[in-house]
Order: structure tokens, then sequence, then C-alpha cells
């Protein structure tokens, strides 16, 4: 937490775009060694872990702690990742869903849900069978007594991977873990989350030989993509000044929007969450007092009424090329959060989320040869949940812009459900770390 070399966020922006810069000149070679690289590891997982090891090596700080000249501790906080998932993610998801084909998105059929229902289940069966399997080599890690108890802190990463922030909340209140050993959880959360990213990001680059190992029909996913393609072609054009700052204006101006309605709808249902007389009912729905949440949906609710205007037809001066250039910035605020070295500052908790995350994709990969789906359902389906609509949208994407909005619409339902799976979750860890 000691400070980093810049804690200047203008300069340490420089030194992101620098780096995604990099990426993609690199990419763009196409002779020598480069070529031979981004076959084995796609632009989108360097995009994320470039700026991981420059965190790591000290030079940039998600966070960071000084001591004042009177011994006072002062904290310090870049913003630019509340920056990127505040108003350069919805904006992303706005100029993604400007040409949705709804109709074709519905035929991508239930192989979606079933994979993201598949990583739900994953997430609070592998809880409890983390902490047995841990516990047989080191019961120490997964004990602790009343309201220090390891299970009651794992409950808060089944809120976050199954639903998010919002649900993590809700689970801290629920089953009261010592704040001051939160942290901890909070740290674990970050670091096996976005491990599994990572890993999530590399298949992307090899996902036609994945498809083929899991006998995978990918014909609606291409189908899908070969339509938005048809339809960028035929609106195609140079784009003007006019066209970019009308982007820019849709984009903005609908971002705007969902944080002005946000604003009410989630004092609103705050009051009407916490007029409910079940304490079990509060909890379960105090996803809606998100601002996040409402952020999100309004967003992409707006961009979805607006692709039935002629406001789609702004995808011909580039308007999901912006979205993903908003999308990469985001990756490259997420990968400033991962520092390395903190996978071995306790090692134990890690292996808990290590096995836990393990169990997921198990299950994941195994239903997915089962009902042969594309790996595109297995890795939007898993983010949906673990990542939230932080992530879900930046892996969808990476198949095609036109998809983020699947990856959206998952992860916005993973909200709905977070708290009612992750407490059946902690139910389970809780017998498990009894036994």
């Amino acid at each position: 937490m000691t400070a980093p070399t810049f804690t200047n966020d203008a300069i340490v922006f420089g030194i992101l775009m620098i780096s995604l810069g990099f990426v993609f000149y690199t990419e763009s070679k196409t002779t020598g060694f480069w070529p031979k690289f981004y076959k084995i590891v796609p632009g989108l997982f360097m995009a994320y872990f470039i700026p991981a090891i420059f965190t790591t090596a000290g030079i940039i700080s998600p966070a960071w702690e000084t001591l004042s000249t009177a011994s006072e501790v002062i904290k310090g906080k870049s913003q630019l990742y509340y920056i990127s998932s505040r108003f350069l993610l919805p904006a992303a998801l706005v100029l993604m869903t400007l040409s949705i084909d709804l109709k074709a998105i519905f035929n991508l059929g239930s192989k979606a849900l079933i994979m993201f229902f598949t990583g739900t289940v994953g997430i609070i069966i592998g809880g409890p069978l983390a902490i047995l399997l841990i516990s047989a080599f080191s019961p120490e890690t997964v004990g602790g007594a009343d309201f220090d108890a390891v299970w009651r802190g794992l409950s808060t990463l089944a809120g976050s991977w199954i639903g998010g922030g919002a649900n993590q909340t809700a689970m801290l209140e629920i089953y009261q873990y010592n704040p001051q050993k939160y942290g901890g959880m909070v740290f674990v959360d970050i670091v096996v989350a976005n491990i599994w990213m990572a890993i999530l990001l590399i298949g992307i680059g090899k996902k036609d030989k994945i498809d083929k190992w899991l006998g995978a029909d990918t014909s609606a996913i291409e189908d899908l993509k070969e339509k938005m393609s048809k339809f960028s072609e035929k609106v195609n054009r140079n784009p003007s000044l006019t066209d970019l700052m009308i982007i820019l204006t849709i984009a903005f101006g609908t971002v705007g929007f969902g944080h002005f309605a946000s604003g009410y709808l989630s004092d609103f249902f705050t009051n009407f969450v916490n007029s409910i007389a079940s304490q079990t009912w509060r909890n379960i729905f105090s996803f809606l007092g998100s601002s996040f949440f409402w952020l999100i949906s309004v967003s992409t609710i707006t961009a979805i009424i607006l692709s039935f205007t002629k406001a789609k037809n702004y995808e011909g001066a580039g308007a999901s090329k912006i979205g993903s250039v908003f999308i990469y910035i985001l990756v490259a605020t997420i990968g400033m959060k991962m520092d390395l070295a903190m996978i071995f500052d306790n090692v134990g908790l890690i292996a808990i989320g290590l096995v836990w995350m393990s169990i997921h994709a198990g299950l994941l990969i195994l239903v997915a040869k089962l009902i042969k789906a594309p790996y595109f359902f297995l890795a939007v389906g898993s983010q949906a949940n673990v990542g939230g609509a932080a992530s879900a949208p930046i892996v969808a994407q990476a198949f095609h812009p036109s998809l983020a909005t699947v990856g959206v619409l998952l992860a916005v339902f993973g909200y709905a459900i977070g708290t009612i799976g992750a407490i059946l979750c902690t139910i389970l860890m809780e017998l498990s770390a009894t036994l």
C-alpha cells in the first residue's frame, strides 16, 4: 500500500494509454516475432496484463498509504477505474448496442442461460467443496469462531461472484463478518477473479480449437456476427467531425441520463427495500439500491430503444469502434488493480479461492462438453457471475462487438439472483466448516 512512483492520474492515464498503444502497434505487425506471439497470447490479455506488471513493480497503483510529517496515515486512491466503469463502460455499452439485432440475440438459444446457471451452481457448490478440501490439509485456514469464522468472510465472495458489489455488501451485512478482516476477503476476490479473467482472455485466442474440442455448434453466433458485419458494410462511411460528435453525444448523453435516472431509482428502491418487514427479503432485494446496477440497466435499455431508430446507422461511422476504445481503457484500469505479488500475501485464503474457482470452471467445462456449448457461452456465462457488469461485456465483445449486450443482460440477471445464491452457498459453507 506504499505510494507508487506515479500517483498523478494524468500521468498514470498516459502510461496506460502508452501500454495500449504498444499492444495495438505490435499486434498490427505481420512479420517477425509479434505475429507468432499474438497467435498464443491475445491482445486483450496484454492490455490487461501490462498494467498489472506496472502495478506489481510499484510504478502505478490503484490505492496506497503514506505517512505525513505528523505520522498520520494518508490514504491515496486512483480514480481511473471509477471513471472508466461509471463513464466509459456505459458509453461503450450504448455504442455497441446501437446496432443490436434483438431477434438475432434471442436466436442464440438457451445455451447462454444454461451456461450462466451452470456458473452460478459452480460458485454455490464450489465454496463448500473448497472448504472441505483445504480443511483436510490446513484446518486453521478455514477455522475461526463467531464473527471471525472464515466461512462468514467467504460468504462475501459468494455474493460478489454470483452477483456483484451490492450483493457482496449484503452478505457482509447478513453474516456480520469481522470488518477488520474483511479487507483480506476483498483481496482474495481481486486476485482470484482477475486470474480467472486472464485465463478466459487467453482462451479467446484459442476459441476455434476449444470449440472443436467441445464439439460446439457456433452457427448462431457466426450468423449474428455475419449479419452485423453486413449491416456495418451497408451503412459504412467515412466519418465526418459531425458524425463523431453525434456518436459521442448519443453515448455520453445516454450515460448522463443513466446517472440521472439511477440516482432517483436507487434512492426509491433503497427506501422501498428498507420498508420491507422481513430482514431476509430486504437483503435479497438489496441490489435494487445499487446506483451502478441502475446505471448499467438504464443505459442498456435506452440503447436498445435507440437501436430501433436511425441512430443505429451510426455504426457505419464507427460507433462500435469508439465503444471498443472505451472498453480497452476499462480493461487497462482493471489490470491496474491487479498486484501479482498479492498472490503470496495470504496463501491459505488464496488457495481456497483458487480451488473454488477451479470447481466453477470444471463444472462449466463439463456442461459445455455435454451440451456442446460454444466457448463464448462458457466464458460469458462465467464472467456474468464472477465479474459482473464491469467485465462480462469485455469478454463478450472480444468475440465480436455486437455480442457485448449478451454479457450485460446476463450480468444484470446475476445481480437479481446474487444474494439468494450466495445465502445458499453460505449455508453449505457453514456446514462444511463444522464437519
